[in-house]
């Protein structure tokens, strides 16, 4: 599994989960549909507040894990297949 710091907090967590799953406190995180609006991102991330992004598609989870300040991607639970995908083949072909 691989995993990206939580934030500041100096934690790890899987980089991909099924949202709401214990591993990401989402609670403590800010919680975004898409990495579309970058600023609240790059403010979260300087302030030391990890940053999880929600996906569906193949496609949303390569756009958010290619924003460094982005902790966690949470899939849906019925995307679970989602935690299957190969991110190096979806990334560089």
């Amino acid at each position: 599994m691989r995993e990206r710091w939580w934030g500041g907090s100096g934690r790890r967590v899987p980089e991909l989960a099924v949202e709401g799953d214990p591993a990401v406190p989402a609670d403590e995180a800010l919680v975004l549909d898409g990495v579309g609006d970058v600023p609240p991102i790059v403010e979260a991330f300087a302030a030391g507040r990890p940053v999880v992004v929600r996906a569906s598609s193949p496609e949303e989870v390569r756009a958010a894990l290619a924003r460094p300040e982005v902790a966690a991607v949470v899939v849906p639970e019925e995307r679970r297949e989602l935690l299957e995908l190969d991110l190096t083949e979806l990334t560089y072909g």
